[in-house]
């Protein structure tokens, strides 16, 4: 193996553990471990159209979830794993099995002084094509009031 493969497989490895580490914290509750994988910067987007969250949010959202012992659990049955030339960004896209059924993460982790840390984290519900109108019908209300209150914020600038 080249040096470059060699790299790209430790790369590979340690990331791997990485997305591993955040699920079982989140399956077991573990606050301490889950929140130690965010970078200062994260971001985390989940399965609501109101979930776009940065850390402190999140944190809010979710922490209370885990004080009370209820993490969330997904188990990877597939998963993708990308990096940049220098091997210090990564990004992924998983396939999860889970309460909501099969789900979708991706994400982004950046290497920061030799830790791999997320710096956003996406979750979405898979809705099968032959299922697409029903499901765009279900949530029809919802996505009319939701695009209403939106119209009325401003865009971020970000």
């Amino acid at each position: 193996m080249s040096v470059a493969g060699q790299k790209k497989a430790e790369a590979f490895s340690h990331v791997d553990a990485v997305l591993n580490q955040w699920h079982e914290a989140a399956a077991t509750a573990n606050w301490k471990n889950y929140e130690a994988l965010m970078g200062a910067d994260f971001h985390f987007i989940g399965t609501d159209a109101t979930e776009n969250w940065g850390r402190q949010a999140f944190t809010a959202f979710a922490k209370p979830y885990f004080d009370r012992g209820k993490g969330w659990k997904y188990t990877p049955l597939e998963r993708n794993i990308y990096f940049n030339k220098q091997k210090n960004i990564a990004w992924f896209d998983e396939l999860l099995d889970s309460n909501l059924g099969v789900c979708r993460g991706s994400g982004i982790l950046i290497l920061s002084k030799g830790k791999w840390l997320f710096s956003q984290y996406v979750l979405s519900m898979t809705v099968p094509n032959d299922h697409a109108d029903a499901v765009v019908k279900l949530k029809q209300n919802d996505d009319s009031l939701f695009k209403t209150k939106l119209n009325k914020a401003s865009v971020n600038p970000k």
